[in-house]
Formats: C-alpha cells, structure tokens, sequence
C-alpha cells in the first residue's frame, strides 16, 4: 500500500507535530474550492500546511505542502482560479483542471452555479491561460429523469460541445447511480425530481450515440468516470482523473514527479472502478454551496451553506471545517 511520506511541520501555533507531504494533491473531489475557497487555498499554500479531518474517523491530519509537485483542481466554477495561476507557476506547481460543465438549468438541478454562457466563457479564459490539454471538459452526472432522457442528455452535450471544441481534448462522463446514495434519491424525491436509474441497454445506447456524435464534429477522447462497465467498444476508455500520464506531458521537466509517475499505482482508497493514482484530497464534505440536488458529498445545503459561512468568517483558519 503506498502511503504519502511525513515531515515534521509547526502550525500556526507553532506547535510541532506530523504532516503529510503529499506530491499530488486533489483539490478536491469533496467540495469545490477553486468556487468558494480559491482565496482560504492560496493563503494556506502561503503558509505551508492545511489541517483536513477524516471525514469517517473524525481525526485531524495536517498536510504539507513542502513536496507538492502537481495539483489536479476539481470544479464547477474555476473562474476565481484565474488570478491565482500565476503564484502557481511561480513555485514549480503544475496544475489540471477537472472542470464540470453540465447544462441542467431548465431542470433546476444545480441552483447555485453560474449560468452556462458563463461557465463556458470562464472555460475558454482558463483554456488562453494554461492551453486545452489542462483544462478537461466533464459532464458528469448524466441523470435520467421524466423529463431528462437520452435525446435531451445529448442535445445538451452537442451545444456544449459545440461551444468547446477546440478548447479542450477530453470529455469525461459518468452515470448517475443514485440509489447507492440514500440522502441523494432523499434530496431528489423531496425535490419533485422523478429520476430513473441507468441500466447496461441505456448506458450502451448513449455511449453508441454520443461516440457517432463525437466522431462526426468534435474528435473529443471519451472516457468514463469509476464505471464498471466496458464501453471501448464504442472508443470510450476509463478515465483516470488523476492521472499519471496527463501529469507527465504536463510536467515534463520535474524529474522527481516523473519518477514517481513511473511507479505509480491505483488509489486503492478510492471507489473499486477508479482509475486515479496516488493523491491527497484536502477537501471536507457538506462545505460546498452549489446546491446540486443530485450531490452525495453534502448532506444537505443548508448544511453545506453553514460550513462554508463558519470559513468565510475566519478565512485565517487551516482547515475547510
């Protein structure tokens, strides 16, 4: 099991204890900050270390930032990331961005982000700043409804499309599986949503659908995300969201990164079907505003809204919660 090396650190009590230091860190799969924490995120790199808890054991962990080579950011918003790139490429850290850009407005489904014209121009700004292979395109859940299904999920992806092509290399997907999460099929019933669940015949008619699609306009790489099912008989491959070899071409300078790449294995801390390499994840579950009702990772958002609040009122903090 490969484990991430530790240091000794001072906090800001300088207090001395362990930390940490990871080479890789997802910023993060559990809340987004490039949207509500950019500002928290590079002032705790300023000071070297982040505090995160153990979202099962309730435990402290500090992390440092001393080795970090590379950080995969995760978001529905990244405009704030924008002004903050530079201090990046200042310290040696390269970067991706996993960027969500799904089109549910009509349905209600992600109340709190951006409109799409937004988040499509904020795509294109990041793409003139880091270049199209940085910046992956995801739409990702893909959610039947009654009034959502295969036709409207790829009337949505071409318009989308349409606007990126050129912009970006892969479109990564995954479907829905919202029985597995008893408060996400709570939050959507509550919420009038009448979803369906995904079966083997619809998955493998989108993926037929959308694969003729792409190779008829974009020429996009298709990929899932932490999904069982074999669809590379449609040129789809498994996605790896951190992922060694997209990390390599984009740093490929760092000596000590590539090193660790070339030995790299599967996160085994990670969901069975995932791809991803090692990483730390530094993000806290029910901290994320957007509102998405189909999200696993917040309780509920009035919750999430009082997290994020308890931080924005003491932006000094280490740690998201």
């Amino acid at each position: 099991m490969m484990k991430h090396q530790t240091i000794s650190i001072c906090n800001d009590n300088r207090t001395e204890l362990l930390a940490q230091t990871p080479l890789i860190v997802s910023a993060s799969r559990a809340t987004d900050i490039p949207a509500f924490y950019a500002d928290w995120f590079f002032h705790r790199l300023e000071k070297g270390y982040i505090r995160w808890r153990n979202p099962f054991s309730g435990q402290d962990i500090y992390v440092s930032f001393a080795n970090t080579r590379f950080i995969v950011f995760w978001s529905k918003n990244p405009e704030p990331l924008l002004p903050y790139l530079s201090v990046l490429k200042e310290r040696g850290i390269g970067c991706y961005i996993q960027y969500t850009v799904n089109d549910y407005e009509a349905g209600g489904l992600e109340p709190n982000v951006p409109s799409l014209v937004q988040r499509i121009d904020t795509f294109r700004r990041l793409v003139d700043t880091l270049g199209s292979g940085p910046v992956v395109w995801r739409f990702d859940p893909l959610i039947l409804t009654d009034k959502i299904n295969i036709d409207t999920l790829l009337e949505k992806i071409a318009h989308i499309a349409d606007a990126l092509v050129g912009h970006t290399e892969k479109l990564v997907f995954s479907f829905a599986d919202i029985n597995s999460y008893k408060k996400v099929s709570r939050n959507l019933r509550l919420s009038g949503i009448n979803y369906r669940e995904w079966d083997e015949g619809s998955m493998r008619e989108f993926a037929s659908r959308l694969s003729t699609l792409n190779r008829d306009n974009w020429n996009f790489r298709l990929a899932t995300c932490a999904e069982r099912i074999d669809l590379s008989g449609y040129g789809i491959e498994h996605n790896r969201c951190i992922d060694p070899e997209l990390i390599s071409h984009l740093a490929p300078n760092d000596a000590f990164l590539q090193n660790f790449l070339y030995s790299a294995k599967t996160d085994n801390g990670q969901r069975k079907a995932c791809g991803c390499i090692l990483s730390k994840d530094i993000g806290a579950y029910n901290t994320c505003p957007h509102g998405c009702l189909y999200c696993y990772a917040n309780t509920s958002t009035a919750s999430a809204i009082f997290n994020y609040k308890k931080t924005i009122d003491n932006p000094l903090t280490d740690s998201i919660i």
